[in-house]
């Protein structure tokens, strides 16, 4: 394909225009709408408070538009009247909050010795101790004196409220754990498994208790206990008390008071068995309105999903389970053939989590966002599910200066002072992994083919369209419980194949011990066929998307992933294990001579066929895996090459968890310097990455390399993207940042609102009895009004809303009955004929209200029944 661009003049030329435009248009007294692009808004100004009060002062003051941090209900509560009422507020139970258990090293005698020598007993290594803290912890007080009753108690990582969800959060509520705990059973097994442990052969004699406290080798039992102190009203004081009560069992808590940096240090980047930390306080951001939890489940409970102890990085110990991981690996790549067979597994993978207990879950948040009310025109777009996003930059619609300039003003909360707590690592794992980074990059970035809607929780495509009218399906069972597809690939189908640096035809991927092999075949069969346009745009250094820039990320995925031999400088573990898992299986595509691709792929999701289009698409997306960043492939290359042929500052650049070494960072002065220089490199021997020759020549690569070099001299820094804004101006010691509006960025910000904007449902109340008798009917009243998302005007039920009551079954379950509308009341009765067999007991109720194909509302309730 060719690029926009011939000649490197004709850049330079547009690149000197557009910097000269973007300088200038602070002096201009009247703002041309068309240097704005897709945007609504010309600028996006970031900055910090150390002081969350301070934040939403400067909010309800007028000297920021928006905060783009979620405020907990302790301090949101306790605003002053005056201050509510200049504040437009986003409520949204999107935070989490949980600890993590290092189990190292989960088997008997339960004892890890380091390498000093040194020998300690680990009680969180025993299963029956990291699970009854689920019943040691009293969630409902936290909840009502820390966060002032702006939550709800949690056991999994499925947020109350969001579709799907209560599948999941029925389980620990079958398994006996309540809201308020129950210390006592808790203090009880945690000593039964203590005196277990003593018996054990090994520990006889070692492991003892003596005067309240257990020892081991004549030492206090201890456990180190990372707590966020800079979250002073959230974590700080629940790690206090958690940390009173655990001490309750004869187990001495050694508290870290860490904050994000140091907490990240010693716990995400370390191997567990250096044994520097026992319990973390976490919390989570929802990430997005979901419709499916799989994924999710992947990550928090499996060592595929990367986020147990151990990281999934084939260097430190894992925590595993094997069954886990079967069962995972089946859902997370579409390995099944009914829905009940994917919720079967998913259930029981629940049931793993909760008794394994490597994570547990303590509350929701309602995290309550704010901005300016009288500086906005209109609402902004936001997660249902977690509140102001990307979607709400690209969305604001604020009120010119006196100028005619909008820019909107946004901060941020951070105790330490800074917007800047990882590093911009757009290649490895690591990379841009905190929520100040996210909500900056965001607006910048179109990462994928497809995106969920924050309405929704939808596929929806944006860099391509797939036809659905070439869409085949072909999937029957196989063997070891896998699924086999019928679809024939063509033999022209390609992949790149790292071992041989070649595309090659006629070949599939076998995962053997943890190793990529591709093996040839002639009767390739698939899952799914269908045939996908992509969308091309252009980058924020001015040059158009081609081809290459979709073909070099399949290259690169290859390489990086697989370990052709012991000396492959190219392979990282960290993103093996990321990638890897989704690739066993996997076929080629055929990249036809109109620029689609015909993609075949081998993952089956019968219940959502938005998302099973979704599986297959190709995107500009090369690697940092679950953050939403992307670059052209030459950033991706320069910074491989500073990795693997060293600097011209001397520094030693990795994109690994090695804290020995330096971490890749495209805002750090140095490192941005040192990409430039392999740029240059690059230009000046008119270089072309092995693997993309045929889609780019030599000019067409000048081109780009003299581009990224024009950038960063411009802009100082080496995040180019393809976003509706991109970086203007960053400052990393004065902690400031500055977006321009992309003017070349081809959707407008309208066609995005009205796409995505819709009618919604809210229960507002539900009115029914606590104790049912088996001989009368079951009445229950339920009131549900509307409203116009993003806009949160309730009004009267909508004509086409829904309520949909599932009564939960004790044995598994459940009967489902639709409310009828009358007098703008939805009434259910449960007949006495459907209650009189069930067997005597407590019983749970979910309420789901919808009006379309929006994320529904949820409501859970129970009743006893006699």
């Amino acid at each position: 394909m060719k690029l926009i661009f011939s000649k490197i003049q004709k850049l330079l030329f547009l690149i000197t225009i557009f910097i000269f435009v973007s300088t200038c248009s602070n002096n201009k007294s009247d703002i041309n709408i068309e240097d704005r692009g897709g945007a609504l808004i010309d600028k996006i100004i970031f900055d910090v408070r150390t002081d969350m009060t301070i934040a939403i002062k400067d909010v309800a003051e007028g000297k920021a538009d928006l905060m783009a941090s979620g405020i907990d209900g302790s301090v949101y509560l306790s605003l002053e009247r005056k201050d509510l009422e200049r504040l437009d507020t986003y409520a949204v139970p999107s935070g989490t909050w949980s600890l993590l258990f290092n189990p190292v090293p989960n088997r008997a005698p339960y004892t890890i010795t380091t390498k000093d020598g040194k020998t300690y007993f680990n009680p969180l290594a025993i299963r029956e101790i990291r699970y009854a803290m689920n019943f040691l912890i009293n969630r409902k007080k936290l909840i009502d004196e820390i966060l002032k009753g702006a939550g709800e108690p949690s056991f999994t990582q499925a947020t109350p409220g969001q579709p799907g969800t209560y599948r999941y959060n029925l389980i620990p509520l079958r398994m006996g754990m309540t809201e308020n705990g129950n210390e006592e059973k808790a203090i009880n097994d945690i000593e039964k498994a203590m005196e277990t442990a003593a018996n054990l052969p090994e520990n006889r004699g070692k492991l003892i208790k003596e005067n309240g406290w257990w020892k081991y080798n004549n030492e206090i039992v201890s456990i180190k206990f990372v707590i966020r102190v800079d979250d002073p009203s959230g974590r700080l004081p629940a790690g206090n008390a958690i940390s009173d009560l655990i001490e309750k069992t004869g187990i001495k808590v050694e508290k870290l008071l860490y904050d994000r940096n140091k907490s990240t240090q010693v716990v995400y980047l370390t191997d567990p068995k250096d044994y520097e930390w026992n319990i973390l306080t976490e919390a989570w951001g929802a990430g997005a309105t979901r419709a499916w939890w799989d994924v999710t489940l992947r990550q928090m409970y499996v060592r595929e999903g990367n986020y147990t102890p151990g990281w999934n990085n084939s260097e430190f110990w894992n925590y595993d389970n094997r069954e886990a991981s079967r069962i995972s690996d089946k859902n997370y790549n579409g390995w099944f053939l009914t829905s009940e067979e994917y919720w079967n597994g998913n259930i029981r993978l629940q049931e793993i989590g909760l008794q394994d207990a490597v994570r547990i879950y303590l509350n929701s948040q309602t995290q309550y966002f704010v901005a300016n009310k009288d500086r906005f025109n209109r609402r902004m777009l936001y997660g249902v599910g977690d509140g102001i996003n990307d979607w709400s930059i690209r969305s604001a619609d604020i009120k010119p200066n006196r100028r005619g300039e909008k820019i909107l003003r946004v901060v941020q909360h951070s105790a330490q002072g800074s917007l800047f707590m990882s590093p911009w690592d757009p290649v490895g794992v690591n990379g841009f992994s905190d929520a100040y980074s996210g909500i900056i990059i965001g607006p910048c970035s179109d990462s994928g083919a497809t995106f969920e809607s924050p309405s929704t929780a939808k596929d929806i495509f944006r860099l391509g369209e797939a036809d659905t009218n070439t869409l085949e399906i072909g999937v029957v069972a196989g063997n070891n419980g896998i699924p086999a597809g019928t679809i024939d690939v063509p033999k022209n189908a390609m992949m790149f194949n790292p071992y041989t640096q070649k595309w090659e035809e006629g070949l599939t991927i076998v995962s053997k011990d943890g190793n990529i092999e591709y093996k040839k075949s002639d009767n390739l069969k698939a899952y799914i066929k269908c045939n996908f346009k992509p969308k091309y745009f252009k980058w924020h250094h001015g040059i158009e998307s081609s081809l290459v820039d979709l073909m070099y990320g399949s290259v690169f995925i290859a390489n990086v992933v697989t370990k052709t031999n012991d000396n492959d400088k190219y392979y990282d573990s960290a993103l093996a294990g990321r990638y890897a898992p989704a690739m066993d299986g996997a076929v080629g595509s055929v990249l036809n001579e109109d620029g689609s691709f015909t993609l075949y792929g081998n993952y089956y999701f019968p219940m959502d066929m938005e998302r099973q289009l979704a599986s297959v698409v190709v995107s500009p997306k090369i690697g940092n895996p679950n953050r939403n960043t992307v670059v052209p492939f030459e950033i991706n290359e320069a910074i491989m090459k500073l990795v693997l042929e060293g600097s011209k500052s001397g520094n030693v650049y990795t994109i690994s968890q090695d804290q020995s070494l330096t971490a890749i960072d495209v805002k750090n002065p140095t490192c941005v310097a040192d990409i430039k220089e392999k740029l240059i490199e690059m230009r000046d021997s008119k270089y072309i990455p092995v693997g993309i020759e045929r889609w780019i020549n030599e000019e067409e690569a000048v081109q780009r390399y003299q581009a990224a070099i024009d950038f960063i001299d411009n802009y100082g820094h080496a995040y180019i993207s393809n976003g509706p804004f991109f970086i203007s101006k960053i400052d990393t010691r004065a902690n400031y940042i500055e977006l321009s509006a992309f003017k070349d960025y081809a959707e407008t910000a309208e066609y995005w609102i009205e796409k995505l904007s819709t009618k919604m449902s809210r229960i507002e109340d539900i009115e029914m009895p606590s104790i049912a008798n088996k001989n009368e009917d079951l009445n229950i009243d339920i009131y549900v009004s509307s409203y116009d998302y993003p806009n949160n005007d309730l009004e009267r039920p909508d004509a086409n809303t829904k309520v949909k009551v599932l009564l939960q079954l004790q044995r598994g379950g459940e009967i489902e009955y639709n409310a009828i509308l009358e007098d703008e009341i939805f009434k259910i009765v449960i007949p006495k004929n459907d209650l009189i067999n069930l067997p005597a007991g407590e019983y749970i109720i979910v309420f789901e209200s919808f009006i379309a194909d929006e994320t529904p509302y949820i409501e859970t309730r129970s009743f006893v029944l006699r």
